[in-house]
Formats: C-alpha cells, structure tokens, sequence
C-alpha cells in the first residue's frame, strides 16, 4: 500500500498531470481511499483482534457467558470483513472500483414474477445493509396485486460494482405460489441489469437530439405534485425513468446519470448490453442490443426442496433462506475467482503464442 502511494504522489508531481482532469480526478480518488479507507480498515482489524486475544485471557481465568458470547460475535465480524478484503482483491477491471446501479424487472406481468422481483430486491438491500453500504432507491413500479414490476439501486460504495457484476443475468424461482388457492408449483423469472456509476470520472455529454425526455404537465394541482421523469434514448431504445427525487430536475438528473451509465458502458464492460463488434454508440440501432440480464444465471428452488445454484460457476447450497436474506458473498467470491482463472488462461495462451 506504501510503495502505491508514493508512485501515486510521483504521477501527482507531473507537470502534465492536470491537464487531464478526468485522470487527475481517479488518481485522487485511488489516493483517498489507499490513505484512509486502508489505513483505517487495517487499524480496525488489529483493534477487533486484541479485543478478542484480551477476552480469551480473561476466560482463561474465569468462565464468563457474555464475554464468550462478546468473543464469538467479534470473531463474526473480523471474518467477515476479511472475506470482503479477499474478494476484493479479485476485483481488476477499472469499472470495479465504481459504485453501481442495480435494476430488477419481473420478466411476466403477473403476481408471482412481480413478488419474486420483490424478493430479489430484499434479497440486495439485505446484503447492502450487512456490509453497512448507504443504498438509495431511486425508481421503483408497483405490482398489480403484490410486489414490483421494476426498480432501481443506487449503492455509492466503491467496488460494489465489482462485487455485483456477478448478479447481471435471470433469476429463476421455484416455489408453491403464495396467490394461487390450489397451492400450485410456479417458476417465475426477473432479471437484474448492473452497471457502474461513472459519476464526475467520465466527461462525456449524450447529444440532445438523441434523447427523448417526458415530465408530468402541471394540471393546477397544488397539492399533488409529480415529479417523474422518463428519458430515453433514441439511437438505442434504452429508458430511464425516475421518480423518487425530491423534484422534477433532481429526477431528470438521475435518469441522466444512469442512461450515460448503461451507454458509456456498453461498448467496454461488455456486461449490461452484448454489442456487435466495432459498432460505435452513435451508429447503434435497438435490434442490434442483446441485454446480456436475458441469460439465465442462477436458479432458487424452494419447493419440493431447497436450493439455490448458480450457473455461472456452478456453486449451490441447500441453505436458500440464507441466500435470501442476502448471504451471497459466497456466490460473488466464486464467481470472480472463475473470471480471474479464465483471464490468466487466456493471458497465459496469448503469451504462449507470441
């Protein structure tokens, strides 16, 4: 971390080095978060450890119920927070340092696929909450009967990006349906889209004659006022819409960010939208965009019996309620160390080749 610093302070010390300020804005950022997210993890680390080897000492003196219980709870946490340190290391592509959009849409306009769209937006929140990541819902539809038709994450933390790039695919539930009166076995489908947020890193502006934006027209109602946004683009067919901001402009903000987001992103990342290859953005037509969110990634079962497997990495456990309750890192870490092994390979051939 040391020796990163100081390369990072010799790029600062370039007399060019302002010149790019997008550049300029990254190196800042990478210097931030090595001198004090780093620093202070670590230092929480030793804390958590000399509180658990001071505690063990106690109880060699002297049975304690609550000191044990203070043990085993710290213990909980050091590893998880470790488990979190480990997958991040996996984490190498420049998107993964980003926070991320999280979108989830039931596949079928009916009960059952809107209340597992809803399930599966419990199922993030839950493991934001976990990690203590700040999450912010920034649109969201109602079903018809129960649960949602969409809705939108927004969770600034760094690298959850590259936590969650894994989640991008369909999602398929087996289960008795909760709105069926003869108790019938259902499969519902609901896919999640994830892309980083680019925020101030990326300066790139959509051209205006690309964009198709509605609003509410005010109707003299003062008392209800309505503040959505629907922006889409016109080249690619991709929409936004955005209602949970305080007012009409914050809402058009937002759905901005999120539509330079999915387009800046498209050609590079290669994980919310599948593009022939050399097409450029502005030569783009809707027929052309495969959403890569249309596969199928990971199957929960919860009737006849439980389990939850992944596709991508074939990682399963029967323990499904866990995974709902937002237990994934598992899934994450699997994932990333498959990407990671299939990198090297290719790289390992290419060297080989040359």
């Amino acid at each position: 971390m040391t020796a990163r610093i100081q390369y990072l302070n010799q790029v600062i010390a370039q007399p060019d080095f302002w010149n790019n300020p997008t550049r300029a804005y990254e190196v800042l950022q990478e210097i931030e978060y090595s001198i004090f997210y780093k620093h202070q993890k670590y230092q929480r680390w030793c804390s958590i450890l000399e509180d658990i080897k001071a505690a063990l000492e106690l109880l060699e003196l002297s049975a304690d119920e609550q000191l044990w219980q203070e043990v085993q709870s710290n213990l909980t946490q050091l590893q998880q927070e470790l488990e979190t340190a480990e997958i991040r290391q996996l984490l190498s592509d420049p998107h993964d340092k980003k926070g991320a959009f999280l979108t989830i849409t039931a596949e079928v306009d009916n009960a059952d696929s809107q209340y597992w769209a809803y399930m599966l937006l419990q199922m993030y929140c839950r493991w934001g909450k976990s990690h203590n990541y700040p999450l912010d819902i920034v649109e969201i539809s109602e079903g018809n009967e129960a649960g949602i038709k969409y809705a939108t994450l927004e969770i600034t933390t760094r690298y959850v990006y590259g936590y969650l790039k894994s989640e991008t695919g369909t999602h398929q539930l087996q289960q008795i349906s909760p709105f069926d009166i003869i108790n019938s076995l259902r499969t519902s489908f609901a896919s999640v889209e994830v892309i980083p947020i680019l925020g101030e890193s990326v300066e790139w502006e959509i051209p205006e004659k690309d964009l198709e934006i509605t609003w509410p027209r005010y109707r003299g109602n003062v008392n209800h006022v309505e503040t959505w946004v629907n922006m889409v683009h016109i080249r690619t067919g991709i929409s936004v819409f955005c209602d949970q901001e305080r007012s009409l402009m914050q809402n058009k903000e937002k759905a901005l960010a999120i539509l330079k987001s999915k387009l800046f992103t498209m050609p590079t990342t290669g994980y919310a939208y599948a593009l022939p290859q050399g097409v450029q953005i502005d030569k783009i037509q809707p027929r052309q965009i495969k959403p890569l969110s249309n596969k199928l990634i990971r199957e929960y079962i919860l009737h006849p019996y439980t389990k939850v497997k992944d596709l991508h990495t074939n990682v399963e456990t029967p323990a499904a309620t866990e995974v709902l309750d937002g237990k994934i890192d598992f899934f994450i870490k699997a994932y990333l160390q498959q990407l990671n092994h299939t990198t090297s390979m290719t790289q390992e051939a290419l060297d080989n080749s040359k």
